[in-house]
């Protein structure tokens, strides 16, 4: 409807009706704000909400409490207090919230008489959680696993304290979108509709002109229309339009109502109201539209707000040329159900983000390299540890894994595990995460304990065996391991394993001695391998042992020993190492030597299938072969940096926490010719180099394995030249890729990619590096006619592939410029020891394989489970060598003939309140993906249970806060717009419901699939439930 139109609609009648308002004096006006909807008209949902970083410029604490106002006058518990009383003077209000680790805070503050009332306002619908985990999360640099358990953690407390389940996602402010949030965080999780704000600029207006901000996204090829959802892009921002901000301290015109007043201005408001809702109807399709009221940290004195909410609604209601009513994005999205209407198909993701030309918000894929590493890092350890603690059983008291858990929900948040935060709030989240790692540690310690046990029989007392972690290992420093052994002192290893299949790993940890020996679980001595510590390592132990333990912590580390190990499912392994007697064999003492130099020389590493070949001169890796499948391919690595562009401002923008501009490419070359150090031996070699005085590298090629490890030692980045950096790896092949390149969405399906190219609309590049940039967090990989190359990651990164044939990852910033997108503060980390403060170094790996084409996945999906999944170290000493004869050796939780099938992973094993279990399994293949991998598949549950007797298999929705079947019927069916263009739908391929008696659960590609499992405790069958949906722990 034309705005001329809809003005001319302002009859004499109405014109008199606000004249006669206008005579009021000064009296009580009972504003009417009980609006429904009016079908012919315009109808404006009026969304009340305050967006609450759960951490950004301040700590999660600093927010909630109103502490450090210097920064920004923000006070979340102020804002929950004064919503809450608003709500309760007038039941025709509404508001949402969303982010639980805030809300959960004040609710266990409240009184009983305020909570049973608040409980009402939910109840009312005056108060509805939206998205409900326990923070906003970022969708480019999280782990879908990690996304899942955020969400669970958040949708328990809703559900355990209120009984409710969210039905819509509120993903308003993070950086780009993903797919894995439109099928797996919306539509697995029973959401119908999703609304966000920030989609490139480009893409924003080109959806404005063709009325496609409202779309169905579907984010799986496998899953298809099953898992779709309606989706909501606002037409600006998350913030109301010009003009209808309404804090204390805003500058939007309020309406004066008062005749007595000078600027009595009701008409002007209502036609400035009418002006911006008809032209926002103009963008989208169906007579409803919503206005996001609120933005950041808002409502902190929700009267200001509310106050004039119900005047605009009284007041345009008399008007009556558009209708405006008190919504929620739940009555929204069933007020464009209800319209019938067809809706535009979206596919694929929202990657990259720009908001202008030369401002692509790329960077934040890689800021922050350590912190993001740490997070990938106690992600995995979590999920081991939820597995032993139901193993050897929950207690109601004593350490539990909750601390972690919570650490890890809010560091999802999209300014933590993004990196955009300030340094003060990023350590704040490091040290949440520290102190969660700590009691879980004591979980993992007590429940190997119980694990290990004691063969003795009950006349024979065994001291319980005390285990120690290393969680520096990644600065090659592990007190336990470096202790001085002797033939009758050895070092207990529990390497514990928490995928669902057999393992077969190089085991590496730093010893004080070469004179060593390693036994297996039956006391048979195994092959294992001394290599030298590099100078490298031994300075960063120094340096960082300071920095964060606060003592010169002295290591007795000089070597590394490696072992192989074999690790059954869901279980453990034990080894002993020990002195060497003069008469027994011993670890077998790597070889080193310097390559020869001269014109032409080359030099090769790898006893297994997997060779690479060297040039002797420059040190660089020239071919990859792998003599099992016959792949013979030029290969180069190497290393670069960018320039940050050092902009002061938008114009001039620079590359900063958000945002990454290049401003030049520069060559890392070695100072002088690159001196290689190769170390040889039975279980894996080495080349060790050092590129700079701030780039080490070693690239390891293990006997048993066809991938190469390459471990990056980069920093501190040098800025006294007055330029940022930003540090790329390049691994450059001959394949032709014609602009095509693959990167995963948050671990799960990859994402084809072509460069300088967008789906949705004719982009135009400004930035060609930088908006070519995508998230990795498992994986990115190139193909051709016949040859894939692919390279896995430990932590999220940003990479592309910017050359044909070529794969770039970036793996630090350093930068001296803010990008003025608020945080107000460079990118420059430091790690202070005293006084001194020097630039942060880190330490990660990346992996690389070449395979015939079509045969790459069966790596990339296993492999990549073991990265995230690594095997579990606990450490123990004993005196003399009984430790194999009088304690359990091996375990494994399930059926000793059973193992879960290559493509299914075990993702959630986690104990409830009552002793029911979670269970999540996850398809890890596309439709198509592989040939072998890529179908249904079965997994049998009570295999997973051998010691138990299982009664009932519930399904349930991702999050576990509702039974699946109900959710499906629940579920709003949404039509497609089809073009011409589009393929027809394949139909999407779901496993079946499960038996309840054979108790086998199939899985379709992409599928994941959530139970809770009831077992049967002393001869009685746990067959209530009436609480099933109230069990979570807190």
């Amino acid at each position: 409807m034309e705005l001329k139109n809809i003005l001319f609609f302002s009859s004499i009648a109405t014109i008199f009706a606000i004249a006669g308002i206008c005579q009021v004096h000064s009296t009580y006006v009972p504003y009417n704000t009980t609006s429904g909807f009016a079908p012919d008209k315009i109808n404006v949902h009026l969304v009340p909400h305050s967006h609450d970083d759960v951490g950004w410029l301040k700590t999660v604490d600093q927010y909630y409490a109103g502490a450090n106002n210097s920064i920004r006058g923000a006070c979340v518990q102020n804002v929950l207090d004064s919503v809450i009383s608003a709500l309760l003077d007038d039941k025709n209000r509404r508001f949402i919230y969303v982010e639980m680790a805030f809300f959960q805070r004040w609710w266990r503050q409240q009184s009983d008489t305020l909570k049973a009332k608040v409980k009402h306002l939910v109840n009312s619908g005056q108060l509805e959680f939206i998205n409900g985990g326990m923070c906003m999360h970022d969708e480019a640099t999280p782990h879908y696993i990690d996304l899942i358990d955020q969400t669970t953690l958040g949708h328990r407390f809703i559900l355990d304290e209120f009984g409710k389940t969210p039905r819509v996602g509120w993903q308003i402010d993070p950086f780009g979108h993903s797919a894995v949030q439109a099928y797996l965080l919306g539509a697995e999780l029973g959401f119908d509709s999703l609304f966000f704000a920030r989609i490139d600029y480009q893409d924003r207006a080109k959806r404005r002109d063709d009325k496609t901000l409202e779309v169905v996204w579907r984010g799986s090829v496998s899953l298809g229309s099953s898992s779709q959802i309606f989706t909501g892009i606002f037409p600006i921002h998350y913030e109301p339009p010009d003009g209808f901000t309404f804090e204390i301290n805003d500058v939007s015109a309020p309406i004066q109502d008062d005749d007595l007043l000078f600027d009595y201005n009701v008409e002007q408001r209502v036609d400035d109201f009418v002006a911006a809702a008809v032209a926002q109807a103009n963008l989208t399709r169906t007579n409803h539209i919503m206005w996001t009221m609120g933005t950041d940290f808002r409502y902190q004195y929700a009267v200001s707000w509310f106050r004039q909410m119900d005047k605009f609604i009284h007041y345009v209601n008399l008007d009556g040329r558009v209708n405006a009513l008190y919504s929620t994005p739940s009555i929204y999205t069933d007020a464009k159900y209800a319209a019938n209407e067809k809706w535009p198909l979206k596919t694929g993701d929202f990657f990259p983000y720009a908001d202008r030309e030369n401002a692509y918000w790329t960077g934040y894929f890689t800021s922050r390299p350590a912190l993001k590493g740490y997070v990938r890092m106690l992600s995995g350890y979590y999920l081991a540890a939820r597995q032993l603690e139901f193993f050897a059983g929950r207690f109601g008291s004593g350490p539990s894994t909750d601390a972690l858990a919570d650490a890890l929900s809010i560091a999802q948040h999209h300014d933590a595990v993004s990196g955009t935060q300030r340094q003060h709030v990023a350590a704040d989240y490091a040290m949440r995460l520290s102190i969660g790692y700590k009691e879980a540690e004591k979980v993992v310690s007590s429940s190997l304990a119980a694990l290990t046990g004691s063969k003795l029989n009950s006349m024979h007392t065994d001291p319980v065996p005390q285990f120690q972690q290393c969680p520096l290992l990644n600065i090659s420093y592990c007190p336990p391991s470096e202790a001085n052994l002797s033939d009758a002192r050895s070092l207990v290893i529990i390497a514990y394993n928490p995928l669902g299949w057999k393992r077969e790993e190089v085991i590496r940890i730093p010893v004080s001695s070469d004179d060593l020996v390693v036994l297996d679980s039956n006391g048979r001595e195994i092959e294992s391998q001394i290599l030298p510590l590099s100078n490298v390592s031994l300075l960063t132990i120094n340096f960082h042992t300071k920095a964060y333990l606060g003592t010169s912590a002295s290591s007795l580390a000089r070597y590394w020993l490696a072992f192989s190990a074999s690790v059954p499912p869901l279980g453990f392994s034990t080894y002993a190492v020990s002195g060497a007697k003069m008469s027994e064999p011993r670890s077998f003492s790597s070889s080193v030597y310097t390559p020869d130099k001269g014109n032409g020389k080359t030099f090769e590493v790898g006893q297994g299938n997997l060779q690479l070949l060297y040039s002797a001169n420059e040190g660089k890796l020239t071919r990859y072969t792998n003599r099992r499948n016959s792949v013979t391919s030029l290969a180069e690595q190497s290393y670069s940096y960018y320039t940050g562009y050092n902009g002061t401002d938008r114009v001039f923008q620079a590359s900063g926490a958000y945002v990454f501009r290049p401003n030049n490419s520069f060559s890392i070359k070695p100072e002088g010719q690159v001196t290689s150090v190769v170390i040889r031996g039975p279980l894996l070699d080495e080349v060790h180099q050092q590129l700079n005085a701030w780039l080490y590298q070693v690239t390891r090629v293990y006997k048993g394995k066809e991938h190469a490890e390459i471990e990056f030692t980069i920093g501190p980045i040098p800025v006294d030249d007055g330029f940022g950096k930003e540090i790329i790896a390049q691994i450059s092949t001959g394949l032709n890729t014609n602009k095509t390149f693959y990167t995963d969405s948050n671990g799960r399906d990859f994402i084809k990619r072509i460069r300088d190219y967008r789906a949705d609309w004719d982009v135009e590049v400004h930035q060609p590096i930088a908006g070519n940039y995508y998230p990795i967090n498992l994986g990115i990989y190139l193909e051709d006619e016949t040859t894939e190359v692919s390279v896995l990651v430990d932590r999220a990164v940003g990479g592309s592939s910017l050359v044909d044939g070529q794969i770039e990852l970036m793996l630090h910033r350093r930068l001296l410029n803010d990008d003025s997108r608020g945080v107000g503060e460079a990118l420059n980390e430091e790690v202070c020891v005293l006084d001194s403060c020097k630039g942060l170094m880190v330490q990660g790996k990346y992996y690389l394989r070449i395979d015939p084409r079509g045969e790459g996945a069966k790596w990339r999906r296993k492999f990549g489970q073991e990265v995230y999944s690594p095997l579990l170290l606990a450490f123990s000493e004993e005196e003399g060598n009984n430790w194999m004869s009088s304690h359990i050796t091996t375990f494994s939780a399930i059926d000793h003939s059973y193992s879960l099938p290559d493509n299914i992973a075990l993702i959630t094993l986690q104990e409830l309140e009552n002793g029911r279990v979670l269970l999540r399994l996850a398809h890890l293949y596309e439709t198509g993906e592989d040939k072998d991998n890529s179908g249904v598949t079965s997994v049998e549950v009570k295999k997973l249970f051998p010691e138990k007797k299982v009664v009932k298999v519930r399904e349930m929705s991702l999050s576990g806060n509702q039974e699946r079947i109900e959710m499906e019927k629940k579920r709003l069916k949404w039509k497609v717009q089809f073009d011409q263009e589009d393929e027809e739908e394949i139909p999407s391929v779901r496993g079946g419901p499960v038996d309840p008696v054979e108790l086998v659960v199939q899985l379709a590609p992409m599928e994941i699939r959530t139970f809770i499992i009831h077992f049967s405790y002393d001869n009685h069958d746990d067959d209530d439930d009436d609480d099933d949906l109230l069990l979570f722990a807190s």
